[in-house]
């Protein structure tokens, strides 16, 4: 595979917790970043690797999908609650990686919840991450979601009066519980997906298939050995 810059496949890593999760597996599907991407303190944002032929760039987890979907990179790491806030038709997501792994759910207050019936709603006001996702989700039921956009410390906002619900991602509960709330519907199972750009597959058909075979190999071996 050449090592020319134009034609290098370019891999889009999540920042932050999953980064953690992915690289053991990014590691096993043969790729070792640069010594500069273990700096914490680096403001470098692409990396070379020890495979001429790639280099990965570590951008916000929303960020992956975009970069991705518009072919700024080729392949990436992506949770599968991105994929489904954007629903970009460019990416092809071929694989669980599974890692990730947490849900996608309704809370609200815990002294709410005890006298609460979410399917008598007709109408929900949710502070959230992912309205698109939320407004599909009660409109299947014919809820009409009123969706406060936040980019984080969703928990905040029912005791603050922001709204009564949020939605979010859940792993543990801790954080719900520490705040009062309670979980209350869950919407959706979330996981990191291999996430691929359409075109590239298309004109880079052996050098992209290679890349998705290596990620799917290592994912199973990496699953039997758990």
């Amino acid at each position: 595979m050449s090592a020319n810059a134009n034609d290098r496949l370019v891999l889009a890593l999540p920042k932050g917790r999953i980064l953690k999760e992915v690289m053991p597996l990014v590691r096993h599907a043969g790729i070792e970043p640069e010594a500069a991407f273990e700096d914490e303190h680096s403001r470098q944002l692409t990396f070379a690797t020890n495979r001429p032929e790639v280099s990965i760039i570590r951008v916000r987890s929303f960020d992956v999908a975009t970069f991705v979907a518009f072919g700024a990179a080729h392949i990436g790491v992506a949770g599968s609650d991105v994929l489904m806030e954007f629903t970009y038709p460019e990416i092809y997501s071929p694989l669980d990686l599974g890692i990730g792994k947490c849900r996608l759910s309704v809370a609200e207050p815990a002294d709410l919840a005890g006298r609460d019936d979410p399917q008598r709603w007709s109408h929900v006001r949710v502070a959230t991450k992912y309205p698109e996702i939320t407004r599909r989700h009660f409109a299947a039921r014919g809820v009409q979601a009123e969706c406060i956009k936040l980019n984080g410390a969703m928990e905040l906002a029912p005791s603050l009066g922001l709204c009564r619900r949020i939605v979010d991602l859940v792993s543990t509960g801790s954080t719900l519980k520490a705040n009062g709330l309670v979980e209350i519907e869950r919407i959706a199972e979330i996981s990191s997906r291999l996430a691929v750009n359409r075109s590239a597959l298309k004109t880079r058909p052996e050098q992209v298939g290679y890349w998705i075979d290596r990620f799917r190999d290592a994912a199973a071996e990496m699953a039997n050995a758990a």
